[in-house]
């Protein structure tokens, strides 16, 4: 037994030394928190981790909570210039998740969201201004139900570096917008069911490769 195991502690040993002696081995990149060292250039947003939950009052009893999932994205950054930077999301409204499959598919009808004619809804920026090392507000406009209106979201800046999953270089954010229901058509149960909808938004992108 003593042999396998000498053997196997050399073969540990010898490793990093070849992995540094190999120029084609990949360099690993700690996450850092600090904008300015995020790589420039296209990135994809990863479906499983670009999800908005939104919130609205329940007849005054409740805050009510649901989410969307399965979002696709397009941004662009540049650290240098954020100003510069140009991001496109789709969300498919048809996922919607509640908990509760009748109101999952009381949502997708005529009343809300209408997602035979509106299978998604789409948001554009137009304008990125940072509030600061790590925030920004991004301006936009939000396509719902055929009607587009400008919309703002309060984005923070999570991380950077290489994800201890897939070993991609990914970037985090999260950020948080408020919209009104009825601007977009949907009326249903107002003024009972709240008007005004909170969005909290996560999102990791993953470098384009």
């Amino acid at each position: 037994m003593r042999a396998p195991l000498l053997a196997l502690l050399g073969l540990l040993a010898l490793a990093p030394a070849r992995a540094a002696d190999d120029p084609a081995a990949p360099v690993p990149v700690a996450p850092s928190a600090d904008p300015t060292q995020v790589r420039p250039g296209a990135y994809v947003l990863d479906p499983d981790h670009g999800k908005i939950t939104w919130s609205v009052s329940h007849l005054g009893y409740s805050t009510y909570y649901g989410q969307f999932a399965g979002l696709t994205g397009n941004l662009t950054l540049d650290p240098k210039s954020p100003e510069k930077s140009q991001l496109s999301v789709s969300v498919p409204l048809g996922g919607v998740i509640t908990g509760s499959t009748r109101l999952n598919e009381h949502l997708a009808a005529p009343d809300f969201f209408d997602t035979t004619k509106f299978p998604t809804a789409s948001f554009t920026a137009t304008k990125v201004e940072p509030t600061s090392p790590t925030t920004a507000r991004i301006s936009g406009d939000l396509n719902l139900r055929g009607t587009v209106r400008p919309l703002a979201i309060d984005a923070t800046f999570n991380q950077a570096g290489i994800h201890p999953v897939d070993q991609r270089y990914t970037v985090g954010f999260d950020g948080r917008a408020v919209i009104k229901r009825s601007e977009f058509g949907i009326n249903a149960y107002l003024p009972q069911l709240g008007d005004e909808v909170t969005l909290r938004i996560e999102g990791e992108f993953k470098a384009a490769p």
